[in-house]
């Protein structure tokens, strides 16, 4: 008969080794991670369980979850995978932007809705023949509210019959990238630009999240009287608003950029895209952090098509971060699956979702050995139907393991969520399971920080905020006095 000692032994090696494994908690983390357990316990046990449906369906159910309450209170961290044109709430975009003086709207040939601010009729164009000024269109309608449930279902993903309207990967991924071209004409429009950033950096705080890093097109905008910004001028004002919200929020620590590129542009645009970033990485320094490959992986060109633009820094001696979309995939073995060791052999600073991370041990490998974090963004998964029930997610297998992860949100409003408390939610209770306890949730959100672009001397001061946030968190729900001092994994 085995040994009942070696068993012990062997249960507590294989828990320290799970993400959080080595954290050390205090007697009044103890007792919260205890409560925890016992709630997620009774989650578990129930007929309708959050994870194992559709976030579309299982959205009302996490929102009256003891735990969900919990982890909007916690201090998460950072947001490091986020998306400029889904950082802000679409009801707010709709009942707030689109309300605003000279707002035009058109109807597709495809039944979709375009927008555009001027301060005189817009020209027809070839996908917009007919606009209207949208308040006098509002005059007509009486009650405007189903009006504005309409424009709301064209900004998002959001329906109450998810796997009806969209049975395969291809039907949600064409709203889904048509959703961004709604949202285009109102975010582009340079006023509201301003207020839009403003407002996603008031709903990240309000979840309690204090950094941001953004994957940004640096769209160009534009004024009333169709004057065209530059990028310069669109950089500018995101680091005039950062700076506002700073002094407004001094507990924030800041907003970065991730200039991205679609990887359905050409090698010759890419090559041009990574020259601009390096650009703007001279210009803004404290402000552009590195460069992205976005857009759908599956159908499109893999990262080592645009190797030669993916090597210019290197070959000019300039560093260039890149921060590359790799592996969100169920596609096993194809082409676009290499992307996880292409972004790799590129030097990547982070993976952005590495869905296929856990079927490339060399690649895990050589990610624990380079400090390469994952970027985990459970809900966009499972909305993208790579998974439908998230306890069958394979971060299951890196979160076991130990892997360097953060949570992300990647594209919130268009899946009807905000901040990360959400994603936080179907990490902890369906892809860590029973296992993942408080210990993972700290070390996640250490991570964010950590792992961010953030100069070292900007992580040691952003931590000790962060502690300092958690002990008070800790101490609310435990009756504990505060301690200050740095987060420890050892």
């Amino acid at each position: 008969m085995p040994d009942p000692g070696q068993r012990e032994v062997l249960m507590r090696e294989e828990a320290s080794r799970q993400v959080g494994g080595a954290v050390r908690l205090t007697a009044a983390e103890r007792r919260l991670d205890a409560h925890l357990h016992w709630l997620k316990k009774k989650e578990m046990a129930a007929a309708q369980f959050p994870p194992a449906m559709h976030f579309f369906k299982a959205r009302a159910l996490i929102q009256r979850s003891p735990i969900f309450k919990l982890l909007q209170k916690m201090p998460k961290g950072g947001v490091l995978h986020i998306h400029t044109s889904s950082l802000v709430s679409v009801d707010w975009l709709v009942k707030n932007v689109t309300y605003r003086p000279h707002c035009y709207i058109c109807i597709t040939w495809d039944n979709s809705v375009r927008f555009l601010f001027s301060s005189r009729q817009p020209f027809p164009r070839w996908d917009c023949l007919h606009w209207q000024l949208l308040g006098a269109l509002r005059a007509k309608l009486g009650d405007p509210s189903d009006f504005d449930d309409g424009l709301i279902r064209n900004l998002t993903l959001f329906t109450e019959e998810p796997d009806v309207a969209y049975p395969s990967q291809d039907v949600v991924w064409e709203k889904f990238e048509k959703a961004f071209m709604v949202a285009a004409g109102l975010i582009a429009h340079a006023p509201v630009l301003k207020d839009y950033f403003y407002k996603g950096l008031e709903e990240l705080h309000n979840d309690n999240i204090m950094y941001l890093e953004l994957r940004s097109g640096v769209s160009r905008t534009y004024e009333l009287d169709g004057t065209i910004h530059d990028k310069v001028f669109t950089l500018n004002m995101f680091q005039q608003v950062t700076r506002q919200f700073v002094r407004d929020h001094p507990d924030f620590l800041g907003a970065r950029i991730i200039m991205a590129a679609h990887r359905a542009l050409t090698l010759s645009d890419i090559t041009s895209a990574v020259k601009e970033a390096i650009q703007m990485q001279r210009d803004f320094p404290d402000l552009v952090v590195g460069f992205d490959l976005v857009g759908r992986e599956d159908g499109e060109k893999n990262i080592w098509y645009f190797k030669d633009a993916l090597s210019l820094p290197a070959q000019i001696g300039v560093r260039l971060p890149y921060f590359f979309h790799a592996g969100e995939t169920d596609d096993e073995g194809t082409e676009v699956d290499g992307n996880i060791l292409d972004a790799l052999l590129f030097n990547t600073t982070r993976i952005g979702h590495g869905f296929a991370m856990a079927h490339h041990p060399l690649a895990k490998e050589i990610a624990r050995k380079n400090n390469v974090v994952l970027e985990l963004c459970p809900i966009s998964n499972q909305v993208l139907k790579l998974v439908s029930d998230l306890r069958n997610h394979p971060a299951a297998v890196l979160m076991s393991e130990g892997h360097p992860l953060v949570i992300s949100s990647d594209d919130p409003s268009l899946f009807g969520s905000t901040g990360l408390s959400y994603d936080f939610y179907q990490a902890f209770v369906g892809i860590g399971g029973l296992k993942a306890n408080l210990g993972t949730l700290k070390e996640l959100a250490i991570n964010s920080i950590r792992y961010s672009s953030l100069p070292s001397h900007l992580k040691e001061s952003g931590l000790l905020v962060w502690q300092n946030k958690w002990n008070a968190f800790i101490s609310s729900y435990s009756g504990q006095p505060h301690h200050k001092g740095t987060p420890t994994l050892s």
